[in-house]
């Protein structure tokens, strides 16, 4: 008999940036244009407002996701180099530091320094990056993938309401782009956690209610500072 095993841990990387672009730009874009559409805007204003909140929410997700994904790396690269500094100068000792730590998951002393030697003779430093430093090349810090992900999923997760407001009645405007987010906002979340292995239901739940109280909050805040042209 086989055995097949569809592991979802090298989807992190991307799955995560694509997943926030996504919900970003459904929520905040659709948000935008339900704050300005209760303050009782003109469609031109609304449109105008949810095609710049578009642009610069892409812009500010591909800006965020770059720098805070490079620092995650600039941290990864200093504490390899370190370490490959630490094997240069004393092996034994970060051989018997590497069988200590296999010792404190289970083996016993013998068998960790057998362990340690072989797996250090063929790989030093790729060892004790998985082992010691826990850094796994699946889920290694990728910051253009992440800025691209998250600024190219957000753009079409805010293009969904803008369409929505774009060809809405003007007199039910808000309760077709809520309506029609709240739909994206709940199969986004249920794909989301079906691609990782999660409840799709307890996923597309819970990306729902953070969009639904958004778009209340935003929808009261219009209503309460708008003024009728």
């Amino acid at each position: 008999m086989s055995h097949n095993e569809v592991h979802r841990s090298h989807r992190i990387g991307w799955l995560r940036a694509a997943v926030l672009g996504a919900n970003d730009g459904i929520v905040s874009t659709a948000s935008l244009i339900i704050g300005v559409a209760a303050a009782h805007a003109a469609r031109g204003d609304i449109l105008l407002a949810g095609v710049a909140g578009l642009v610069a929410g892409a812009m500010s997700m591909a800006a965020g996701e770059y720098v805070s994904v490079s620092s995650q790396a600039d941290t990864e690269k200093a504490d390899l180099e370190l370490e490959k500094k630490s094997l240069n100068e004393d092996i034994e000792f970060e051989q018997r530091e590497l069988a200590h730590i296999y010792e404190k998951r289970g083996l016993d002393s013998s068998l960790a320094q057998q362990v340690a030697e072989q797996l250090m003779a063929h790989d030093a430093l790729g060892a004790h990056a998985r082992d010691e430093l826990g850094i796994f090349e699946s889920v290694r810090a990728r910051p253009i993938q992440a800025a691209f992900s998250s600024a190219g999923t957000f753009t079409i997760g805010a293009a969904l309401p803008l369409l929505g407001a774009l060809a809405a009645p003007e007199t039910h405007l808000i309760p077709v782009v809520a309506g029609l987010s709240l739909i994206f906002l709940a199969g986004l979340g249920g794909l989301a956690a079906g691609a990782g292995g999660a409840s799709m239901s307890i996923g597309a739940i819970r990306v729902t209610f953070w969009g639904a109280l958004a778009m209340g909050l935003t929808a009261a805040v219009g209503r309460l500072f708008g003024v009728v042209a």
